[in-house]
């Protein structure tokens, strides 16, 4: 039996998510704890020219909620990237999560050759519907995890390697 894109798209996400929210729950409560301020820490990132802790959860969102609007031809929410607390950020990822539970398997399931394409500031890409999932999308979300995760163990944050994976 193949395995559908909408399987290695939205459950994928979801897991990553939960993983993420619960991971920066952890690393608030420490931050707590240790008296460090949310804002140093919302602001930290592992290089001076990287994006800060924000950011990284902001494009994680972008990946999951651009990837499976783009490939299901649905709209995305909009979603500026104002957030500057863990309680935002919080909210940004349970907007995404309810954005990725409504979307319907069959907007998704059937479209990997679908023409897809992403535009930057500098330029476009195309894509075909798998290849874009597994070469741009994929990547791109754990990427920018994996850098939230990172700063917060630069940091000094308790976050293990279990909490990245999320309760496997």
């Amino acid at each position: 039996m193949a395995t559908e894109l909408y399987d290695l798209t939205v459950p994928v996400f979801l897991r990553g998510f939960k993983a993420m929210a619960a991971f920066l729950d952890k690393a608030r409560a420490w931050a707590d704890e240790q008296g460090i301020p949310h804002e140093e820490l919302l602001a930290a990132r592992l290089a001076e020219d990287m994006a800060p802790l924000t950011a990284q959860i902001q494009r994680v969102s972008d990946s999951a909620k651009l990837a499976v609007a783009r490939i299901g031809r649905i709209e995305a929410p909009a979603m500026p990237d104002t957030e500057t607390s863990f309680d935002a950020l919080q909210a940004r990822i349970a907007a995404t999560v309810a954005f990725l539970k409504a979307v319907p398997r069959e907007a998704i399931d059937g479209r990997e050759d679908a023409d897809v394409e992403v535009k930057t500031p500098s330029r476009s890409f195309h894509f075909k519907g798998l290849p874009y999932v597994t070469g741009f999308v994929l990547p791109n979300f754990y990427f920018h995890m994996t850098a939230a995760y990172a700063i917060l163990r630069y940091k000094g944050a308790p976050v293990g390697k279990m909490d990245y994976l999320g309760g496997i």
